[in-house]
């Protein structure tokens, strides 16, 4: 019998607050996200696999929102260029808060993953290019290995590196922003057609009001800056640029000195709000929308058998490790960065390995350079692939290096003192 002084709970209805708490809280978990975003990436493998694969195209494919504004896209299209901006306004705050604040404040610490970074988007490109064209293909697909998926390769960290030192964990953070970054700037320069420069003046201005109202002027309340933010973004997407680069821009101007007042960082306090909201809506949804592609024996090879999927498979799973490695030794090498004494090159090794994992970003700019369905198809393949050959050595590797550090670990607290 019901206690008549309880409310009923309703079905899938609004969390207590307890509750909320705890699921925002999981969300902001490099563990949790990770996983939402690999379930979410397994439900559409699975839909589209099944025969359930028209209903998948049908929600994909879509169409909603205001035509008049030339905004009406299909769902795929929404979760692309609009919730994928919520991902990108959280890495540009994770940048300029290390900018500011973090590693990249030094530029001597700054300069080991900024170099590594580089070649971590430069040796995949090349690696793609050399195997695409000596095979008979173009360079079309050079940019679709670059990216870092920061959400599943800090995830796989988290649930490997028990006692991994706490250093490769920034150096991979900071790696990955950058590397994302990067590349959602390769998107805004070489994925651009027709500039609409009325649009984009209005856009800049946008974003020196928001500027303006953030910074100078302190305004608080989340009311003056998602209407901005809306249309901010608006102006981005109809300016003829990706309209993710308007999260990065907003993100970037966040600022990082603390406030008088609370005594936290304003980038890190919002960035710490909306985290739940990208990784449990934003890259899920995303996710859902972009990986499901059409897998069997059949298509595997036919992928894997054509030379640009090969050559983006390679430039994750190779290019990577080879990019970020020799970027991060040359780094070490010619400059004055030096290398955490916590960290062994085996561990650069592993987490070059676990750069790799391509998935959400690589995804997006396969869609941007690959607009034929079944090209497109074979290259989302071949992302899976090299993704999936990224995460398993790499946590081969990771296994190794952490049962290591245990073993340090252990042996300093058996000759520590009192024994």
């Amino acid at each position: 019998m019901q206690d008549p002084g309880r409310k009923p709970r309703t079905f899938l209805g609004r969390l207590p607050l307890p509750e909320r708490t705890f699921v925002a809280d999981a969300l902001r978990t490099e563990t949790v996200g990770g996983m939402v975003l690999l379930i979410a990436a397994a439900v559409a493998l699975v839909w589209a696999n099944t025969p359930l694969s028209s209903a998948y195209e049908s929600v994909r494919d879509f169409r909603f929102g205001i035509e008049a504004l030339d905004l009406k896209l299909s769902v795929a299209h929404w979760t692309a260029d609009g919730l994928l901006t919520v991902f990108f306004f959280v890495a540009g705050a994770e940048l300029k808060r290390e900018l500011v604040a973090g590693e990249l404040r030094h530029p001597g610490t700054a300069v080991l993953p900024v170099v590594a970074a580089i070649g971590g988007m430069a040796v995949p490109a090349l690696v793609y290019g050399l195997v695409a064209t000596s095979a008979g293909g173009t360079w079309n697909g050079w940019a679709v290995p670059v990216a870092t998926d920061i959400a599943f390769a800090l995830g796989v960290l988290a649930v490997i590196g028990t006692h991994l030192p706490s250093a490769l964990r920034a150096f991979l953070l900071t790696l990955a922003v950058v590397d994302d970054v990067g590349a959602i700037a390769i998107v805004a320069v070489f994925y651009t057609s027709t500039i609409h420069f009325p649009a984009l003046l209005g856009a800049v201005l946008g974003l020196g009001l928001f500027f303006h109202l953030h910074d100078r002027r302190r305004v608080h309340g989340w009311y003056w800056y998602v209407p901005l933010a809306l249309a901010i973004w608006g102006l981005t997407h109809a300016g003829g640029i990706h309209a993710t680069v308007a999260g990065v821009a907003m993100g970037l101007l966040l600022r990082v000195a603390k406030d008088g007042e609370s005594g936290r960082r304003p980038a890190e306090h919002i960035a710490h709000l909306v985290r739940p909201l990208s990784a449990g809506v934003a890259v899920p949804l995303f996710a859902l929308f972009a990986a499901g592609v059409s897998i069997s024996g059949e298509s595997l090879g036919a992928a894997l058998g054509r030379a640009e999927p090969l050559g983006v498979a390679l430039g994750l799973a190779v290019g990577k490790v080879l990019g970020i490695s020799g970027g991060a030794y040359l780094a070490v090498r010619f400059t004055r960065a030096r290398l955490n004494p916590d960290l062994a090159w085996a561990d650069v090794t592993a987490v070059a390995m676990l750069a790799g994992i391509g998935f959400t970003v690589s995804l997006l700019i396969g869609e941007l350079a690959y607009p034929d369905p079944t090209e497109l198809a074979y290259i989302k393949t071949a992302i899976l692939l090299g993704s999936l050959a990224s995460a398993l050595l790499a946590c081969v590797l990771l296994r190794l290096r952490n049962s290591k550090h245990r073993r340090l670990y252990e042996a300093e607290n058996d000759n520590g003192p009192g024994t």
